[in-house]
């Protein structure tokens, strides 16, 4: 399992998916276990975080950012700096 990261995310690819529609999520500073369900996309819109998966691949993240988590992903999130992200889960 991957994580896929289009950094930055493009305007137009804002503007023609809808995402500022998408919910919000929010977190301060902390370390926890996350575990995907389904897939999930999300637009990071402030902070940073690193990111590690099962298989120990290190991903970092930051504003702009364009994330996909595939269905099935665990890994740990490390946000370093509050980190507030649009997300959308499934297909």
């Amino acid at each position: 399992m991957t994580i896929l990261i289009q950094s930055p995310c493009s305007a137009s690819y804002i503007i023609q998916h809808g995402i500022k529609n998408w919910p919000i999520w929010e977190s301060e500073p902390r370390t926890f276990e996350s575990k995907y369900d389904s897939k999930e996309i999300c637009l990071i819109l402030e902070g940073n975080a690193t990111l590690r998966t099962q298989a120990d691949i290190i991903y970092n993240i930051k504003s702009g950012d364009l994330v996909t988590f595939q269905k099935n992903l665990h890994c740990t999130w490390t946000i370093h700096k509050r980190l507030k992200k649009h997300f959308r889960l499934g297909d």
